[in-house]
């Protein structure tokens, strides 16, 4: 084994929690949704050992439940970020600046649509539309929604969020 291999190590997920949203749901027909959601709110992703325990506990091929997973956007399969930041890009946002916005968020936390930062603190993207058309242009960290933004305001915003815990 190299001195790298050596150093690395693996983090065990604790599967408890995964049990408990199994057990909640075990006999009832059509678990699978449920029980992958229940999963992703405790974990706010889905790690891979918790697919192989559904698997096993469900009965259902690890394949079919990657094919949901994959489908379903509500799903992920990577650690997110404590605040993850929405950033509109519908026509709205689009004409008022949303690129502007989006630009001056990648150069305050370094990520791109998707990513996540290292300290796991913020993950950024870049959506269809918020439904606030009317606030163009508009981001949402977590539940909050910001609207006609600047990039003045868009740093206020994310400073703030920097200087929180």
């Amino acid at each position: 084994m190299t001195e790298t291999a050596e150093q690395e190590t693996v983090e065990e997920i604790d599967l408890t929690a995964a049990n408990q949203v199994i057990d909640k749901y075990i006999d009832m027909h059509g678990a699978l949704m449920p029980v992958l959601q229940g999963i992703q709110e405790e974990y706010g992703y889905i790690p891979e050992e918790t697919v192989h325990l559904t698997s096993e506990r469900l009965n259902v091929y690890a394949s079919q439940i990657y094919g949901v997973l994959t489908f379903y956007a509500q799903f992920h399969l990577q650690p997110r970020g404590k605040y993850i930041v929405r950033v509109c890009m519908g026509t709205a946002c689009h004409v008022k600046g949303a690129g502007r916005i989006a630009e001056t968020l990648k150069g305050h936390l370094g990520i791109e649509h998707a990513e996540t930062t290292e300290d796991l603190k913020f993950t950024a993207e870049y959506v269809a539309c918020i439904g606030a058309c009317g606030m163009a242009p508009v981001i949402m960290v977590n539940d909050a929604t910001y609207g006609s933004l600047t990039v003045q305001k868009m740093d206020d915003v994310v400073k703030k969020y920097m200087e929180m815990d």
